[in-house]
């Protein structure tokens, strides 16, 4: 007799349940996996057969055939091996049918018996808790990552004889986790980096603040030494805690990326990706044939930090156009297309030319201005269209390095005003399924960034003056709406425009270079 064991497997970051059929055969001794399996599934026919010998229990000396319906949903990892053992068990009557109607399994088997931890088990049993299903049994190791879906009893398992006596004489505790205590340690997170530590750059310091409390995307231009690193390292220290249901899509990506920690099962910090300019487009955007997250979806929700952004080739600067736009990457293959998540914070740094000396106050430039103009075309229109906070970062003075009595603002100080920030436009935007100014839709903007007469005025000179673009006049508002968040004012205002547009228009004053 046929029987069903109920698990599920992932595409991108969505869950589909998956039926494992077992039939046994008078036939000569073998297994088949049937039901679009990738070769990981396959391989389970020979750690299934050893799990069982080695729990002692008796594996079937007839024909197995085992089918993940449905038959046309590829299916790939080495989740479906506690399922097919399960499976395999019933029709040896170890576990009578009827107890694990609820029930759901995910798990690899090793050769003894024990359970491994595989990735992906928070998108799968969020999945599973969406289509009904009322307990799961999962890895010990990934039992708390599975926890954190509420509305489904978990249950986490050392070996395959804990699962079996689950059903039998010594039931399973389910596990428990407290998600709030998670998220309140991240408050009392202490950083390397501190702007404190940062000397003079205040109006550096002050758009980078205006980048965190926004979700800006921002560019840093000055020359070697100047800072730009360092003032991208303490960027991080200053970045607001995690919403709930940002950490929880987060751990998502991070679960079937396979980076996330037993012990820490949810992602509290938000990430900063440094990335190499020696970064294919394929690890920048995901990809492979069964497409895995890139750089810019482990950024989601946090900071993509491309240092020496110029010596990146250019197709790979390039890929970033759509997602910075878009807030996503779709990535498409011959027989479906996934969609990631990428709302993260582009932050760039780079010299404004070969050498890094143009316009330095103390050293002299030795390029020529082909060679300037080839350096920086790099970094096309378009590109830089989607940038929305473009800052030269000078030479520190003499003063300012010798100055010791200076005391610079904590990252800590910042922190709050930007938490604040953050808070008002929560509010703000509670009905419109958006966190941050940056992702405010042409719709939105119109609703939510309305300017005074004087405020029209000024921007009528500015799109004469610099030339500007129907994307830039928006992104320009979306920055002047968070600058009077930070200012704590409702509406924007005139002084809020000319600093939108001084961040705005000040890297490109280059741009006839460019």
């Amino acid at each position: 007799m046929v029987n069903k064991v109920t698990t599920a497997t992932v595409i991108g970051l969505d869950s589909y349940i998956v039926d494992v059929e077992t039939d046994i055969i008078n036939s000569l001794p073998a297994i088949v996996i049937v039901g679009l399996p990738d070769a990981a599934i396959n391989e389970a026919r020979a750690r299934v057969r050893s799990a069982i010998k080695n729990s002692n229990y008796t594996f079937p000396d007839k024909k197995v055939v085992i089918n993940l319906a449905p038959a046309d949903l590829k299916k790939e990892g080495t989740n479906f091996d506690l399922p097919i053992a399960v499976g395999i068990l019933i029709e040896e009557c170890v576990i009578e049918p009827e107890v694990i109607k609820d029930y759901a399994f995910i798990g690899e088997l090793s050769l003894d018996g024990a359970l491994r931890s595989v990735t992906g088990v928070l998108p799968l049993v969020l999945g599973l808790k969406n289509a009904g299903l009322k307990n799961v049994i999962v890895p010990a190791a990934n039992a708390k990552e599975a926890a954190l879906v509420d509305g489904i009893n978990v249950y986490g398992a050392e070996t395959l004889s804990d699962v079996v006596n689950h059903f039998l004489e010594n039931p399973l505790s389910a596990t428990k986790v407290d998600v709030k205590q998670y998220l309140e340690k991240s408050l009392e997170e202490e950083f390397i980096y501190d702007f404190k530590d940062v000397k003079g750059q205040k109006k550096a310091k002050k758009a980078l603040e205006i980048a965190a409390a926004g979700g800006h995307n921002m560019l840093m231009s000055g020359s070697p030494g100047s800072g730009k690193t360092l003032m991208a390292k303490c960027f991080a220290s200053i970045l607001p805690p995690l919403e709930l249901s940002e950490a929880i899509e987060l751990t998502k990506i991070y679960s079937i990326s396979g980076f996330l920690s037993s012990d820490e099962p949810l992602m509290t910090k938000r990430p900063f990706r440094p990335v190499h300019h020696t970064a294919s487009p394929n690890g920048i955007i995901g990809g492979g044939s069964n497409p895995k997250p890139g750089e810019i979806t482990l950024a989601h929700r946090g900071v993509l930090f491309l240092d020496e952004m110029v010596e990146f080739p250019r197709n790979v600067l390039e890929v970033l156009r759509q997602p910075l736009e878009d807030n996503e990457i779709v990535i498409s293959r011959a027989k479906h297309s996934i969609k990631y998540p990428a709302k993260f914070i582009l932050l760039g740094a780079m010299n404004p030319c070969p050498c890094g000396y143009l316009g330095d106050r103390e050293k002299q430039c030795t390029c020529s201005e082909y060679q300037i103009t080839r350096y920086l075309a790099k970094l096309s229109g378009p590109l830089l269209d989607r940038i929305d906070l473009q800052v030269e970062v000078p030479r520190l003075t003499s003063d300012e390095l010798l100055n010791k009595s200076s005391q610079e603002e904590a990252s800590a100080e910042i922190r709050k005003r930007v938490i604040r920030a953050r808070k008002i436009q929560a509010e703000r935007y509670r009905d419109e399924s958006i966190l941050t100014n940056s992702e405010l839709t042409p719709k939105l903007v119109k609703k939510y960034c309305k300017i005074d007469k004087e405020g029209e005025e000024l921007f009528k000179t500015a799109i004469v003056k610099y030339q500007l673009s129907g994307r830039r006049y928006d992104r320009i508002l979306k920055l002047a709406r968070t600058i009077a968040d930070l200012d704590g004012s409702d509406d924007i205002k005139q002084q809020h425009l000319m600093q939108a547009l001084q961040y705005r228009v000040s890297f490109n004053n280059q741009e006839s270079v460019v």
